[in-house]
């Protein structure tokens, strides 16, 4: 058995507009051959952070679930009623305080957009009503805005949502 270190680069302050604030650093996580911490005999895909927590997919239960590791107690953190056997979770990612995660879930071939809530346990389909493909969610720092691509016709576009699930209307010309 060979030990694999994961390496995460961090940045100590991401402002949603304003850029990188602060400097980067290295961090090391051990193997843990049990699969409780950040590293383990499975895929780590996808890894996000925001304030003290890590969000990334992993195969090690034997579907690909998304995952949330807590960089002050050096332990994941349970997100109970996120995971489901029938669907492909991937590209995850968490508000600064770690009570929300957006992530893309795909089932049957379809792909969405949910967002979890830490505190009720709850997953909320955001995308159900677009008829278009949607990828790679973002969520900004406080959790109220959702960013994401969508495919309308063979185009790639960014739409934002609010928390509540409602669009923004973005100007598309700012003049």
């Amino acid at each position: 058995m060979t030990n694999r270190t994961i390496f995460i680069l961090v940045f100590t302050s991401v402002s949603f507009l304003g850029g990188c604030v602060g400097y980067p650093r290295l961090v090391n996580y051990p193997f843990d051959p049990g699969g409780r911490g950040l590293n383990s005999l499975a895929s780590e895909l996808n890894p996000q952070i925001s304030g003290r927590y890590i969000v990334f997919t992993s195969d090690r239960r034997g579907s690909q679930d998304v995952y949330m590791f807590d960089t002050l107690t050096r332990s994941l953190v349970d997100l109970p009623g996120l995971n489901s056997l029938d669907t492909i979770a991937s590209h995850p990612s968490v508000a600064e305080n770690g009570r929300y995660v957006v992530f893309t879930a795909s089932r049957q071939g379809r792909s969405t957009i949910f967002l979890y809530d830490r505190e009720t346990r709850q997953s909320r389909n955001l995308t159900g009503n677009l008829q278009a493909e949607v990828r790679h969610p973002t969520i900004n720092a406080d959790g109220s805005r959702i960013a994401f691509e969508y495919s309308n016709n063979g185009q790639w576009d960014v739409l934002v949502y609010e928390r509540s699930g409602q669009p923004l209307n973005i100007l598309q010309d700012p003049r």
